[in-house]
């Protein structure tokens, strides 16, 4: 049964296991939030508590490349998940291996094509929500040490990932892609709450969602 984005980020702020590195969003000794930071994340506050002083601030991260489901969920991260005065940065990962073939011929066609990339899905965010900061970081080298040197650097507070839509005969024929390893591997090692977003289709509408407690959870756009 599909489940509102509110519920759903509700239900997993009260779940142990999740212990932020982050000073911009610490969890609770249980590694739960505090109940007031459940309220900054829905964005209640609006970036001042009661007594007009500024409150903390969240940095949410989206691994960003040309597909379609990255750009879904950066979008999803961007209106389910930021909040006036948050900070969305853009992480697209160029790997080595890129120098070594046809980059190693046009390395400056490459590198600005990766710029240039990251500079207007950045534009996009910041257009589509401005009152969220938006940064857009290109960085060669591994994925996976890349992302976690980045969330450990920024002290990330949530990390958010598109899938791929795939069937279950491709699954069963060929396994797990490397993207869905990247992905399952983020879910389970990283210190701060990531989320795996893949985008339904048209005919059912909403996200299938997961995280370390919850696995193609039916999330309602």
């Amino acid at each position: 049964m599909p489940m509102s984005s509110s519920s759903f980020l509700r239900q997993l702020s009260g779940k142990e296991g999740w212990k932020s590195t982050s000073k911009r969003w610490r969890g609770g000794a249980n590694g739960g939030f505090h109940s007031s930071n459940w309220k900054q994340m829905e964005g209640l506050t609006n970036g001042y508590n009661n007594g007009g002083g500024l409150v903390m601030r969240k940095r949410v991260m989206v691994v960003v490349d040309q597909s379609s489901h990255s750009k879904h969920a950066m979008m999803w991260a961007l209106t389910h998940v930021t909040n006036k005065g948050d900070i969305l940065t853009l992480l697209h990962i160029v790997p080595h291996s890129s120098s070594s073939s046809t980059c190693h011929n046009n390395k400056g066609s490459c590198d600005s094509s990766a710029s240039h990339l990251a500079s207007s899905l950045g534009s996009l965010c910041k257009a589509c929500k401005p009152e969220v900061e938006v940064e857009a970081l290109v960085i060669q080298g591994p994925k996976m040490a890349t992302v976690m040197s980045q969330v450990k650097k920024l002290e990330v507070s949530v990390l958010v990932l598109g899938q791929k839509k795939h069937t279950s005969l491709l699954s069963c024929l060929c396994g797990r892609s490397s993207e869905e390893e990247f992905v399952e591997q983020c879910i389970n090692t990283l210190d701060c709450l990531t989320i795996g977003v893949r985008k339904q289709s048209k005919g059912m509408g909403g996200y299938l969602i997961s995280t370390r407690w919850q696995k193609n959870f039916w999330l309602l756009a």
